[in-house]
């Protein structure tokens, strides 16, 4: 049963706005992720709703990402257009407007947004979809040597890291990527089939088995495809320190260097410094708490979407901190924001689990949905099919579609 704490309870804001027809709705999403991109478009869909109203997405950076693409992006199968496109452009038939800024401050009880430009903004209602940081103060060396992969620029710098390595002499490119979970094993496996025999790719984790929130099937799809491809893979490992050509790694009380060419680092997340200040409910690991309709304990002008907060759903429940949940978390959150204007009943969310996909290379991939796994060339296309439902536009999509298509055509006419 959701409760809400008494410091929260009684801080006045469980009142109904009052609205008229004339006053000017401002609904601000902070974050353009999944959650906060996908909330964007769905309320933009309520043109003909009586109030007036603006919407307005706050994002940092200038373009969408379609993380689960992002590591096509570093073997050259995919483009950046195509994983990443422009807010400007996925908005552009939409009432919700794309405004460039960071996030420095949110006062929850003024309804006040502060940009780090400056910028204050009020809103009526509020969605905080930013999601978490990297954590890299969790290991000596990490904040200094290790290489992140989760934004655009990441890939774009892990490609051109790629390039100059492959241009030196070196015989062999060393490369340790610290975390086993899906980041790590597609990155791993993509990074192999790009570097192939001159590649020694080392998968590091401190726990005794890779995808342990995975299933079984996407768990022995994954660990046969690292191991084909030569990936070694090193649990029950604690990294003790990162240099700037090696790593420190100890297994079973042996410490052992390790030289590396390059460190990726793909485990370890944190709450923005703003989202920990916030005068709300927190839970012990740092994420706000909210309740089964997405609204923050306290808080219903607020919605919450993503990893940064803790949802439940009416049963009590726990919905994992995954894109899949976010994308799912989008529309709801859209619907209830205009029935609380409107005085409807809102909905509590519901998490369905559809299943896991993983790329495990060039050409390979594993697909589990509903205790059917499947693996190889037929998953990466029904990966590559589900994903293209997925992107945030109809126009992107079909972009996107017809470029696969005729490149798949052409791909054909070679054999």
């Amino acid at each position: 049963m959701y409760q809400v704490d008494d410091k929260f309870r009684n801080q006045g804001k469980f009142k109904q706005l009052s609205v008229s027809n004339t006053h000017l709705l401002r609904i601000c999403i902070l974050g353009g992720g999944f959650g906060g991109l996908y909330t964007a478009l769905e309320l933009g869909n309520f043109a003909k709703c009586p109030y007036k109203y603006e919407i307005k997405l706050i994002e940092r950076r200038d373009n969408f990402l379609f993380t689960p693409l992002l590591y096509e992006v570093v073997t050259g199968e995919l483009h950046n257009w195509e994983v990443a496109p422009s807010y400007k452009k996925l908005l552009a038939d939409s009432s919700a407007k794309f405004c460039q800024g960071e996030v420095k401050d949110v006062d929850l009880e003024e309804n006040l947004v502060t940009l780090q430009n400056g910028e204050i903004l009020t809103y009526d209602y509020l969605v905080l979809a930013v999601g978490k940081e990297t954590r890299l103060d969790l290991v000596p060396g990490a904040a200094e040597y290790a290489q992140t992969f989760r934004t655009l620029a990441d890939a774009e710098y892990l490609k051109e890291r790629l390039r100059f390595l492959e241009a030196s002499d070196l015989p062999v490119i060393k490369i340790a990527i610290a975390g086993a979970g899906p980041n790590g094993v597609e990155i791993a496996c993509k990074l192999a089939d790009r570097l192939g025999k001159r590649g020694e790719i080392r998968l590091i984790d401190r726990g005794n088995e890779i995808l342990k929130t995975f299933s079984k099937g996407s768990q022995t799809a994954s660990y046969r495809a690292l191991v084909k491809r030569g990936v070694q893979i090193g649990l029950n490992t604690n990294i003790e320190a990162i240099k700037s050509d090696a790593i420190i790694i100890n297994h079973q009380g042996k410490t052992q260097h390790l030289q590396t060419n390059l460190v990726l680092w793909t485990g370890g997340n944190q709450s923005i410094q703003w989202v920990k200040n916030l005068n709300c409910q927190h839970n012990q690991q740092g994420q706000l708490v909210a309740t089964p309709t997405l609204q923050l304990a306290g808080y219903p002008n607020v919605f919450v979407l993503g990893d940064l907060a803790e949802i439940r759903d009416a049963q009590g429940n726990e919905t994992p901190a995954t894109a899949q949940a976010a994308f799912q978390q989008a529309p709801c959150a859209a619907r209830n924001i205009w029935a609380k204007i409107t005085g409807r009943k809102l909905k509590s969310f519901s998490y369905l689990h559809l299943g896991e996909m993983l790329t495990l290379g060039i050409n390979n991939a594993v697909v589990y949905s509903f205790g059917i796994t499947i693996d190889g060339n037929l998953a990466r296309i029904i990966r590559r099919g589900v994903y293209i439902q997925r992107l945030p536009t109809f126009n992107h999509k079909l972009q996107v579609a017809r470029r696969w298509i005729l490149a798949g055509i052409k791909k054909l006419l070679r054999r």
